[in-house]
């Protein structure tokens, strides 16, 4: 292992409750839906792209108007992230800090441009993370996105943090090893490796 990849919602925060919040104001401004939206809805298509999001959540809007109201969604979101932050699960700041001494850290997020930038801003880790790349960015399924960064960052034996069945999907198709993060949002009944905490990645490492 020569270096780590993070997923971000489920992995190292949970923002749903402001996701919610700020979804819910835009949906209200922006649509003529009947539509409010729960965190734990949420936490249900985190991890998915964009395209499957707004399959999910506004399947009576048309595809166009699907995507146009997720963006709305998302430009609301990221806005309201930056006085709103998401919450860190326990020991992650403390943990990247440490893992960052011994190895490059990255993030590869299905999320929209911008909200891997505004984490990293509001929870203080930008400086730990070498490199990130999203959906927003790449258009393409995950593990596409997971390998273009191992390739523009010559990595050699990475690995990927993540909570989903999704994720260990996604590190099946880039070719690299898949950690489950068991705290998070999804389930991976075959994942032969676990972390109980995130402070288990520590316990890892050569």
């Amino acid at each position: 292992m020569d270096s780590i990849i993070f997923d971000v919602d489920g992995t190292l925060w949970d923002s749903t409750k402001s996701v919610a919040e700020s979804w819910n104001k835009a949906i209200r401004e922006h649509s003529s839906l009947n539509l409010t939206l729960e965190p734990v809805s949420l936490s249900r298509v985190f991890g998915k792209t964009m395209t499957e999001i707004a399959d999910t959540l506004f399947p009576g809007l048309s595809v166009k108007e699907r995507m146009e109201l997720l963006d709305v969604c998302f430009d609301e979101e990221n806005r309201y992230l930056e006085d709103h932050p998401g919450i860190l699960y326990p020991d992650v700041a403390r943990t990247i800090k440490e893992l960052s001494l011994s190895c490059p850290l990255y993030i590869v997020s299905n999320c929209q441009c911008g909200y891997i930038e505004v984490m990293l801003r509001t929870t203080g880790l930008a400086p730990y993370i070498r490199d990130h790349l999203c959906f927003g960015e790449t258009q393409v399924p995950k593990g596409e996105t997971i390998r273009m960064l191992i390739e523009r960052n010559n990595l050699q034996s990475p690995v990927y943090v993540g909570d989903t069945q999704g994720d260990a999907d996604s590190c099946k198709a880039a070719g690299i090893p898949f950690i489950f993060a068991e705290y998070g949002f999804g389930d991976v009944p075959d994942a032969q490796t676990r972390i109980h905490a995130f402070s288990d990645l520590t316990k890892l490492l050569p």
